[in-house]
């Protein structure tokens, strides 16, 4: 048996067959939730995701070929790439429900901030990694911290508060699994909430209004993130234990529930399949996140074991926030839930990670010669 054959042997088939399965879920999903809308017919966001998730599949395939490792002398380079592709945004970029994130490429719509999520995971566990040994003194604290604010910054100002929490919190989490200092991860903690505050003035108008309405709801709403919620809570409610059917959901197939098809997925896929549907849905996500965890555990050195754990983190604070947002403990964001809600490039984002996690698996032992 070659190296290459015996590296495979390592190859996680479960952890490959839940995604599958969720991805799958999210393209049948998407066909029950946009309910005959002839502007959603029209864009063909069905077949789109279809092909987004075959190129990303395709992706996770040829990521997990490639040893991760390969990634650390790529660490600079993809971290100047990540720079210019957002600030690029403000100048070519396509404005799109109040920002402007995205990339035009004839039919295809490009976002870089999802790339920018992978590209962050995999630059400061290089960063860290390499300053293993330093990490808990102030100054590698402060250089993670100058890596971590230039793009976080750029996408800020596109605006995207929602994504720079998630480069944010991807920051702490991979600094505190390195070793970091517990004070100074506590004075952080401290600053972050002192830095919420600050940072109200610089927050979008639109941004402001779901804070507002979050905190201050207008039961009677006809419209707005208040009525978004209302009607997400109406959704998953009317589920019962097993659902109403597929694409029998009345909220979602009469069109009450907006924008059923992304941030409100797990609304429809309530309303559809009831609580039983919504918790192996959940149920299937963990085990995801757990095999991800698993790999970090059994990685063969600590940039394997820092990426593994920047994807699980990534992948449960967007769950997390993203089911919390339909249920109404966290304001509405634009968050997508992994593998379910429709964009592209945050399925082939996502796809991209596990494609990188696969990679650590594989190597997670010396290969015999």
């Amino acid at each position: 048996m070659t190296s290459q054959a015996r590296i495979w042997r390592h190859f996680d088939v479960w952890l490959l067959a839940a995604v599958a399965v969720l991805t799958i879920s999210g393209v049948a999903m998407i066909q029950s939730a946009i309910a005959d809308n002839p502007e959603l017919l029209e864009l063909d966001v069905v077949g789109r995701q279809t092909i987004y998730a075959l190129a990303g599949f395709t992706v996770l395939l040829l990521t997990a070929a490639i040893d991760y490792r390969m990634w650390s002398a790529l660490a600079k380079p993809m971290y100047v790439f990540n720079l210019a592709f957002l600030a690029l945004i403000p100048l070519a970029g396509v404005v799109g429900f109040g920002a402007t994130r995205w990339f035009q490429l004839a039919t295809v719509t490009i976002q870089p901030s999802e790339l920018a999520k992978i590209l962050m995971i995999l630059v400061l566990a290089d960063f860290f990694a390499r300053n293993k040994h330093v990490i808990r003194q102030p100054k590698t604290l402060i250089r993670s911290l100058a890596l971590t604010g230039v793009p976080l910054f750029l996408i800020f100002s596109q605006p995207d508060l929602s994504t720079a929490i998630v480069i944010g919190v991807i920051w702490v989490a991979l600094l505190f699994a390195a070793g970091g200092n517990v004070k100074h991860l506590a004075i952080l903690a401290g600053a972050g909430l002192f830095g919420s505050v600050a940072l109200w003035p610089f927050l979008a108008d639109y941004q402001k209004s779901r804070i507002v309405t979050f905190l201050f709801p207008n039961p009677d709403a006809s419209f707005g993130a208040t009525y978004n919620v209302n009607q997400a809570l109406i959704s998953i409610g009317s589920g019962g234990w097993f659902g109403q059917g597929y694409g029998q959901g009345t909220q979602v197939q009469l069109r009450f529930l907006k924008v059923r098809h992304t941030d409100f997925i797990f609304s429809a896929l309530s309303q559809e399949f009831g609580f039983i549907g919504a918790a192996l849905l959940l149920l299937l996500l963990m085990f995801v996140i757990f095999r991800c965890l698993r790999a970090a555990q059994t990685a063969r050195d600590t940039l394997g074991a820092l990426i593994c754990y920047g994807v699980a983190i990534l992948l449960l604070f967007q769950g997390s926030f993203n089911i919390g947002m339909n249920i109404n403990i966290f304001p509405v964001s634009g968050l997508p839930l992994p593998f379910l809600s429709y964009g592209g490039s945050s399925l082939l984002s996502s796809l991209l990670g596990i494609g990188l996690v696969e990679s650590v698996i594989l190597r997670h032992k010396k290969i015999e010669l």
